[in-house]
Parts: structure tokens; C-alpha cells; sequence
């Protein structure tokens, strides 16, 4: 039988002016250097801030997955 785990979720927003992947990544890479324990990320929702018609910035929210520790 495997180790017992409890998990906690916690939400960020990232942005980037270059694409929706682009803003995955920078959310990934921030949590990354603040949480130990990621197992998972999942994209809850894509928006667009747009300024006269133009794209501005693509906005993710990402749930991210961490293992507490013992």
C-alpha cells in the first residue's frame, strides 16, 4: 500500500504579453521558486486584457497541486 499524502490547492494568475502559453509558463516557473511538493498544475481559465481592440496581455488562472509535508 502507498504513503499516505494530503495535497492542497492554491490558485495564481499570471500574464504575458506573448501568448497564453507563455503565461503557463511563467506561472509555472514562479510557483515552482516559492512551493516545494508541486505534483500538478491545472489551467482553470484563460482571459485576454485587451486596449483598443488590441491584445494587451494574456492572463492565465492556474490551480497549482503541492503535497504538504509531514
Amino acid at each position: 500500500m502507498g504513503e499516505k499524502r494530503v495535497a492542497r490547492v492554491t490558485e495564481i494568475i499570471a500574464g504575458s504579453p506573448i501568448s497564453f502559453d507563455d503565461a503557463i509558463a511563467v506561472g509555472i516557473a514562479r510557483a515552482s521558486a516559492t512551493l516545494r511538493g508541486i505534483t500538478g498544475f491545472k489551467v482553470a481559465e484563460q482571459n485576454i486584457s485587451l486596449v483598443d481592440g488590441k491584445v494587451m496581455e494574456y492572463r492565465v488562472r492556474l490551480e497549482v497541486i503541492f503535497v504538504l509535508e509531514s
